[in-house]
């Protein structure tokens, strides 16, 4: 396997029942037509849990994980034998089995509380990472804007959920403002582009942008060859509508100094 490559997956847990069954029987079970391709291809080495708000101690963390012995399709009544029979019986699922939990020695938090499926990362992210944020390994140029953002101390969220009106969307980065929050979507190149990927683009801009959203696009060049004055798009975006979330306190908005970089406590004019 490629250095880099993902092969570690962290999945959601919601529940003690579950939960209890990765802890004593060491499996965990993905619907075959939600599996991601990690699963599919046989690429994962590593399980590791995403725990809900439904675990009191652990919520919005990810702290255990377990190498991967084996995966395989099986029917639900296989996985639960004492359970009544129903019309989910029949049911295919990957059963994937795995060694004895083991507990990262510091947990992987999550600032803010939001929805995660999956995450498909590399170890080296896995393991060092002490934010969700930082888990993601989708695009190169993703990262690279990621990590300009922070280095100008703009916090976002990466691949954030949100459902509007029956619509769900994952945002590339949530930007969180004080009057009006910023979607960023990092593109490809336009001109390659399918016409209708640019005209469903437009129509998924004007949806989020009538909802409240902020919407602002880069392309691969912009990122390549115009990294700072992209970024610094963002940073007067977030000056003009209130200023900078502060993700430890939502109460307090901060400004962003375009020159510096330095976040200053927002002021009222």
């Amino acid at each position: 396997m490629a250095k880099g490559e993902n092969c570690v997956l962290i999945a959601l847990m919601n529940n003690a029942k579950d939960f209890a069954i990765a802890q004593e029987k060491q499996w965990y079970r993905i619907p075959i037509k939600n599996a991601p391709p990690i699963i599919k291809e046989g690429k994962a080495k590593l399980l590791a849990f995403y725990h809900t708000q439904a675990f009191e101690k652990e919520k919005f963390t990810v702290q255990w994980f377990g190498e991967i012995k084996k995966v395989s399709i099986v029917r639900r009544e296989e996985l639960f034998p004492d359970e009544i029979a129903n019309p989910k019986s029949g049911k295919e699922y990957y059963k994937i089995e795995f060694s004895r939990l083991k507990k990262l020695p510091i947990p992987i938090i999550s600032l803010r509380p939001r929805r995660v499926l999956f995450i498909p990362t590399t170890e080296q992210k896995f393991f060092s990472a002490k934010e969700i944020n930082f888990l993601f390994n989708a695009s190169k140029l993703e990262d690279t804007f990621w990590n300009a953002m922070m280095v100008k101390n703009i916090y976002s969220e990466r691949q954030y959920f949100v459902s509007i009106s029956n619509q769900n969307f994952f945002l590339d980065f949530a930007v969180f403002c004080k009057n009006k929050s910023i979607d960023i979507e990092v593109d490809g190149d336009p001109f390659h582009m399918p016409e209708q990927a640019v005209r469903n683009d437009k129509q998924r801009n004007n949806f989020l942008e009538s909802q409240g959203w902020s919407v602002l696009r880069f392309t691969n060049q912009d990122i390549e060859y115009n990294l700072e004055a992209s970024i610094k798009i963002v940073m007067e975006t977030a000056n003009k509508y209130g200023g900078l979330q502060d993700h430890r306190d939502p109460e307090s908005f901060k400004y962003l100094d375009g020159e510096s970089g330095q976040v200053r406590l927002f002021e009222e004019p």
